[in-house]
Order: structure tokens, then C-alpha cells, then sequence
């Protein structure tokens, strides 16, 4: 016999992983932050968009399955993941089984996100779009949770360069200072700021831009204020050993696990 309502209330939390993936617009003039959503297959919230997610198991660590969850549902394999926050409470499932998430986000620049590649449950999205979509949960929560601490976080070179790439034009990282701030940012002002800050330094090379004429790339100088600082940013070599692990676990268990984990993943909380 199942359980009601208030003995499932009473029963442990589940645990399972959450991500938001926040990606730069590249074809927007002032830049827009875009992010994937995973239109949900099983009650309750049928139908509506979600984080992707997925289940935790004793077998993995917190990061690794949200790596892991990342990579099977958006085929992303990011190179900045940091965990944000825990999101619990027992009107979260909607009368089911109480359940935990473990917020992580990550930044991922246009060399990554490509062309925004889309799959049959598996949309793209401007933040613009956000308030006129049925979000699952309280993961509008989330994600203005994640949206927040970014624009805290701008000043941070790391934080920025996650977005734009390793190496920029001064264009280039106008349009994430305005996709982050939302706001219009005079161009020429924005320049001598960076190039006062000292924080930004020539690579000597040149990118053109459109119909413009090549322009400069820069790249954030050594000893500039770095997000690694965060004791739950998971970067370079960090990462790369996390995408291993990953790896090995999928061979470990084989090509019919790997489905059933997507599958998990599209109905996490």
C-alpha cells in the first residue's frame, strides 16, 4: 500500500543534483544570456520546462553527478562547474517524497555552447523568455538565485572570462558586461575602464568583428582577482579529471545505463 500524503512528508529527503548552465548570446548586440531547459516527461508538472538534473547515487560525488547529468541530457561538457546552493522544503514534490537539490552552475562561452544544438525535450532560452515560461518546481527560484550571484560576481575576471573565453575583444566583453547587468553600458567609457583597470593586457593579436575593422584581443593579466578563490569552483585540471571520472563511469556500467540516467535526469526535481 502507499504512502499519504503526510507519511511521505515524514519520510528522509531524496537528494539529487540541479544545473544552470548560462551561456552568451553571440548574434545580440547588447548581449543576452541564454540557458537550457528540459521540458519534463512525468507527473507532477507534466509538460513544464526544468533544470536539467538528475538523481545521486552512493557511487558518485555531488559534482560528478552533476556533470554527469549536464553532459547526458545537453551533451555539454563545460569547463567551469561550481556549486551554488541547496534548495529543500516539503512543498517542493507537490505532495511526493521530499526532495533536496544541490544547485550547480555552469559558465560556458560561445566556443562551447555552439549553435544552442536543441534535441526533442531540450530547449534553449533568452532570459528574456523566462517569465512567460511554466517553469517546474521552484526552479524559477533557482534560477534567479543563479542570475543573482552571477551580477554579484561580474567584477571577478575568471567569472567573466568563463563567458566571453580566454581570449577577447573589448567588444566582446561589453556585450557580457551587459548581458550580465542588463543593462546599456556606454561603449567607449567601458573601454577605458578596462584598459585602466590593469586587469586586462594584449595578446597581440587581432580578431575581425562583422563589418569592422580587426580589432585588438586582450586577455585577463596574471594576479588579476580570480573567482578560483570559491572553495566550490571546479575548473582545468579539476575538471578535466572530474570529466574522467565521468567517463570511466559510463564505460563501467555500460550503453543501458547511460539512457536510464538521461531518463532520470529529465524527471529530477
Amino acid at each position: 500500500m502507499g504512502l499519504n500524503v503526510s507519511e511521505r512528508l515524514r519520510q528522509p529527503p531524496r537528494v539529487g543534483v540541479s544545473v544552470v548552465v548560462l551561456a552568451l548570446d553571440p548574434d545580440s548586440e547588447h548581449g543576452r544570456l541564454w540557458l537550457p531547459l528540459v521540458r519534463r516527461v512525468r507527473q507532477p508538472f507534466l509538460g513544464s520546462w526544468a533544470l536539467p538534473g538528475g538523481d545521486v547515487s552512493a557511487d558518485r560525488t555531488l559534482a560528478q553527478s552533476a556533470y554527469e547529468a549536464l553532459e547526458s541530457i545537453t551533451d555539454l561538457r563545460p569547463s567551469y562547474l561550481e556549486q551554488l546552493h541547496a534548495f529543500g522544503g516539503p512543498d517542493r514534490s507537490r505532495g511526493g517524497l521530499p526532495m533536496v537539490s544541490v544547485v550547480y552552475w555552469a559558465l560556458v562561452p560561445e566556443a562551447e555552447a555552439g549553435d544552442f544544438v536543441e534535441t526533442d525535450n531540450v530547449r534553449w532560452f533568452p532570459e528574456t523568455d523566462l517569465p512567460g515560461l511554466d517553469l517546474a518546481f521552484d526552479h524559477r527560484e533557482i534560477i534567479a538565485y543563479a542570475l543573482g550571484r552571477l551580477r554579484t560576481r561580474i567584477e571577478y575576471p575568471d567569472i567573466a572570462a568563463r563567458l566571453v573565453g580566454p581570449a577577447f575583444t573589448l567588444r566582446q566583453l561589453h556585450g557580457v558586461y551587459e548581458a550580465v547587468t542588463g543593462s546599456v553600458l556606454d561603449l567607449p567609457n567601458f573601454r577605458r575602464k578596462m584598459l585602466a583597470s590593469g586587469e586586462i593586457e594584449a595578446t597581440g593579436e587581432t580578431l575581425r568583428e562583422g563589418r569592422h575593422r580587426p580589432a585588438a584581443l586582450y586577455r585577463y593579466a596574471a594576479g588579476a582577482t580570480s573567482a578560483e578563490a570559491h572553495a566550490y569552483a571546479i575548473s582545468g585540471e579539476r575538471l578535466a579529471e572530474l570529466d574522467a571520472r565521468v567517463r570511466a563511469h559510463d564505460g563501467d556500467r555500460g550503453t543501458g545505463g547511460a539512457g536510464d540516467d538521461a531518463l532520470s535526469a529529465l524527471t529530477t526535481v
